[in-house]
C-alpha cells in the first residue's frame, strides 16, 4: 500500500458510482485514487459481478482488489423503490455520478440527470455506454468486444487475410472509463467558472473512445479514398518498425523509421550498403522495399539471441525492446523504480496491484485500501452520512433492500 500521505486533486469530491463490470468502475478507480470518496453501490449479496471473475483467491477475484480499491461499497437493490429513493439520497449529497447503464435505465428509475438537478443542479453526470445516449444504436447492448469492432481497431488489428485480432484485454471498456474521466475533469474545471455551479453530463461511449485513437484513417479515407488495413505486427507506410523473432524464440521490436536512425540501424546490423542506399533515404523510398528490408533485418536478429540484439541497437541509440509479460514487469527495474506497483494487504497476505497514471510531482494519487467486501460501508454510508439508524439499517437489510 502507498504509504504516501498529502493532498490530493479531488480531495473532498464526493463520487457516487452506479454500474458494474468494467467501464463505470474504472472510470471511478481513478477519480478515487486521485482522492474522491467514492460510494459504489452494489446490488445485495453477490455484488458487482467482476468481484468473481477470472482468478479467483479466497473466493474473490484478485482483479477487484485492484479494481475496488479506495471505494466505499453499499449495497442497494436499485430494482426496489426503496432502494431508488437512498441512491438519489445519496446523489443528492454527491459531486459526482458515474454510471454505465444501457441509456434510459436511470431515467426510468428517476435517477436520470434532470430528475436529479431539480435538487442539486451542481451534479456532474458521467455516463458511460456502447454507443453513446441518443443515436439509433443507443439502445442497442455495448460490450467492449463487439465496441472495439465497430469503433474501427478491430479492422486494423491482425493480419491481412486473417480473422482480426482480439487483444486479451477489454481496451474499450478501460478506454470509455478515461474518457469519461477526461470529461468529468473538464466538466469540474467548468463548474468551477459558472458563477450558478451547474454540472453537466458526460457522455462517454466505447465505439467512440476507440474510435478516437483512429489516427489518421478517416482523412486518408475521405481525402484520397484509402483504406487503412491491417498489416500484422507493422505499421503501414512507416519503415522500418517491426517485430522480430531472435535466434533464441524470442522476439524484439525495433523501430528504425526515422532517417538517421535507420541508417543507424543498417550499420548495426552489419548492412552499410543499405544504409547509404539512396533509394531508402528517406520514408518513402523505404516504404517500397520495405520487404526487402525487413528480410535483411530478420536475418540478422535470428543468427542472435534476444539479449544480444538489444544490447547491439541499444549501443547504437536505435529504439528496440522487449515484449513483456507481466512477469518480466515485476522484475524489472524501470518498472519498480518508477513506482508502478503499490503493495495492499488482503487477508493479511501482501498483494502487489498496479499504481494507476498519470503521476503528479506535487498531488500524487494513492491507493489506500484495496476492494472492499460486499455492503462494507453500508452503516457508515448510510449511517453517518444519510442518518439512518441501527433500527432502520436492520429492517432494510431484513427486506433486501441492503
Amino acid at each position: 500500500m502507498n504509504t504516501k500521505q498529502g493532498q490530493r486533486p479531488l480531495d473532498g469530491y464526493r463520487v457516487l458510482e452506479m454500474g458494474q463490470l468494467l467501464a463505470g468502475p474504472f472510470a471511478a478507480s481513478m477519480l478515487a485514487y486521485f482522492g474522491a470518496e467514492v460510494i459504489k453501490i452494489e446490488p445485495p449479496g453477490t455484488g458487482d459481478p467482476i468481484r468473481t471473475w477470472r482468478v479467483m483467491k479466497d473466493g474473490v477475484s484478485l482483479w477487484w482488489h485492484s479494481l475496488g480499491r479506495n471505494k466505499k461499497s453499499v449495497t442497494l437493490d436499485l430494482r426496489n423503490p426503496r432502494g431508488r429513493a437512498l441512491a438519489r439520497e445519496l446523489a443528492l449529497k454527491s459531486d459526482i455520478l458515474v454510471e454505465n447503464f444501457r441509456p434510459g435505465t436511470l431515467e426510468k428509475w428517476g435517477l436520470g440527470p434532470t430528475d436529479l438537478w431539480q435538487k442539486n443542479p451542481g451534479l456532474i453526470y458521467g455516463r458511460i455506454s456502447g454507443y453513446g445516449q441518443n443515436g439509433p444504436y443507443a439502445g442497442k447492448p455495448g460490450f467492449a468486444s463487439v465496441c472495439e469492432g465497430v469503433g474501427g481497431f478491430r479492422y486494423v488489428n491482425g493480419f491481412p487475410g486473417d480473422a482480426p485480432v482480439r487483444p486479451n484485454l477489454s481496451i474499450g471498456d478501460t478506454l470509455a472509463g478515461i474518457h469519461c474521466v477526461i470529461g468529468v475533469l473538464l466538466a469540474c474545471i467548468q463548474r468551477s467558472k459558472d458563477p450558478q455551479k451547474r454540472g453537466q453530463v458526460i457522455d462517454a461511449a466505447l465505439y467512440e473512445s476507440v474510435f478516437n485513437l483512429m489516427e489518421g484513417v478517416v482523412p486518408e479515407y475521405s481525402g484520397a479514398g484509402v483504406v487503412r488495413e491491417p498489416s500484422g505486427s507493422t505499421l503501414t507506410g512507416i519503415v522500418p518498425t517491426n517485430t522480430y523473432r531472435c535466434k533464441d524464440g524470442k522476439f524484439v521490436i525495433i523501430g528504425g523509421n526515422g532517417d538517421s536512425i535507420y541508417k543507424r540501424l543498417m550499420q548495426a546490423i552489419g548492412r552499410p550498403e543499405l544504409a547509404d542506399d539512396p533509394r531508402m533515404a528517406n520514408n518513402a523510398g523505404r516504404v517500397v522495399h520495405e520487404k526487402e528490408l525487413d528480410q535483411a533485418i530478420g536475418a540478422w536478429t535470428g543468427s542472435l539471441t534476444a539479449a544480444d540484439v538489444l544490447d547491439v541497437l541499444g549501443k547504437a541509440d536505435v529504439p528496440s525492446g522487449p515484449i513483456y509479460s507481466v512477469v518480466d514487469m515485476l522484475a524489472d527495474p524501470h518498472f519498480n523504480a518508477r513506482g508502478l506497483f503499490e503493495e495492499v494487504q488482503v487477508n493479511g497476505q501482501p498483494l502487489k496491484i498496479p499504481a494507476m497514471m498519470p503521476f503528479l510531482s506535487e498531488t500524487p494519487g494513492r491507493t489506500d485500501w484495496p476492494g472492499p467486501t460486499v455492503g462494507a460501508h453500508n452503516d457508515e454510508v448510510l449511517g453517518s452520512l444519510l442518518g439512518y439508524g441501527a433500527d432502520d439499517l436492520a429492517a432494510l437489510s431484513r427486506d433486501g433492500v441492503i
